[in-house]
């Protein structure tokens, strides 16, 4: 995929690796109140989801992607690939015509600066690339902003999952479940549009 600039930052999607991992974890735990393991992130990989993280360069505070004069920095260019800073990530299962977003989370540090459209986009397009004619996700009933993300999105709400996700000691919560037509002939709506 192409590079993307926002707010002076260059990005592009990545497939999610095993390296990875540990990062992506990182951003589960400060995102989520119930986050994703290690294991259901490497389960992810091995059943071949469409896992990708958006990169970009490293952070300029960050003191590992400060190389000390030049001989640090032919050392590091030869040692290890440039540093990162994972800016988000999503996790897709392709089904026999559909796809369904199992996880996409952008990093707190960089919430609200347009990222999730962006991957939810980069998503869309991949899912017809597929030639799926639907993707479908869930979304916890509380967490609004996920949910004008996705409606203004084009996703549409089309049901509830009664006490789906865990919540607060012992308690449950519903998840909206939600879906996007990405074909428009009448055959996706199964002769009923």
């Amino acid at each position: 995929m192409s590079a993307v600039l926002l707010q002076s930052r260059e990005a592009r999607l990545e497939p999610m690796t095993v390296e990875r991992i540990p990062a992506v974890c990182a951003i589960e735990q400060m995102a989520y109140t119930h986050p994703w393991t290690p294991a259901n992130f490497i389960d992810s990989l091995a059943a071949g989801y469409h896992c990708q993280c958006l990169v970009g360069p490293a952070a300029e505070g960050d003191a590992s992607a400060q190389p000390r004069g030049a001989r640090a920095l032919l050392s590091r260019a030869l040692s290890r690939p440039a540093p990162e800073t994972i800016i988000g990530y999503f996790v897709a299962m392709k089904g026999v015509d559909e796809v369904h977003l199992l996880n996409i989370t952008v990093a707190p540090a960089f919430q609200r600066q347009g990222w999730a459209p962006l991957m939810l986009e980069a998503l869309e397009g991949w899912s017809r690339a597929q030639n799926a004619q639907w993707l479908w996700l869930e979304v916890r009933a509380s967490n609004h902003r996920a949910l004008a993300i996705y409606e203004r999105n084009g996703f549409r709400r089309v049901g509830i999952r009664k006490g789906y996700y865990p919540a607060h000691v012992n308690a449950r919560e519903d998840a909206v479940v939600m879906s996007l037509r990405l074909n428009e002939s009448n055959s996706a709506w199964g002769g009923l549009a």
